[in-house]
């Protein structure tokens, strides 16, 4: 198989293992870092895409699909917010169970697209995750004006295995 242009072929279970070596020296700052990776190659994708809003978010969850990233979906966009949803995500499978989200290259892909369709900046928490037993994991926006700021990412909501969110 030939990786489209611009892309590279790596397992994932390579990246996860580099994850959990930067978790391991890093703690919860790994997951920004991860997601600052992330951050890096969703501002070059969304910058090549044309269009409006809604086209630029359904060419970008198409291409995530085919690099094989999982089964996206957009579940809303609004002028104020995107949520998007990942069935089989490559990363999570490859993680194993886990006691909070651990799809930080996926969230930082989604920041950027919602920093570029909400045109303005905003970060992504993983509402959900496959490694925390849910079905699907789950990404939701958050706007600066929601309350979150450029230096300090909102923490994602606190999970027990299996169960639902709990916001703090």
């Amino acid at each position: 198989m030939t990786p489209p242009p611009g892309y590279i072929l790596i397992r994932p279970e390579t990246l996860v293992g580099v994850q959990k070596a930067i978790e391991a020296a890093l703690g919860p700052r790994a997951g920004d870092c991860l997601a600052a990776g992330g951050r890096a190659g969703g501002a070059k994708a969304t910058a090549a895409l044309e269009g409006d809003a809604a086209g630029w978010a359904q060419r970008l969850l198409s291409a995530g699909r085919e690099i094989g990233w999982g089964d996206f979906s957009l579940e809303r966009l609004t002028p104020t917010a995107l949520v998007v949803t990942v069935a089989g995500s490559p990363f999570a499978r490859a993680y194993g169970a886990a006691g909070a989200p651990v799809c930080h290259l996926t969230r930082g892909v989604l920041e950027a697209l919602a920093a570029a369709v909400l045109e303005r900046p905003a970060s992504m928490v993983e509402t959900a995750c496959v490694a925390m037993g849910a079905d699907r994991c789950r990404f939701e926006s958050v706007t600066i004006e929601d309350g979150g700021d450029e230096t300090s990412p909102p923490s994602p909501p606190r999970f027990t295995r299996g169960q639902s969110p709990v916001r703090t």
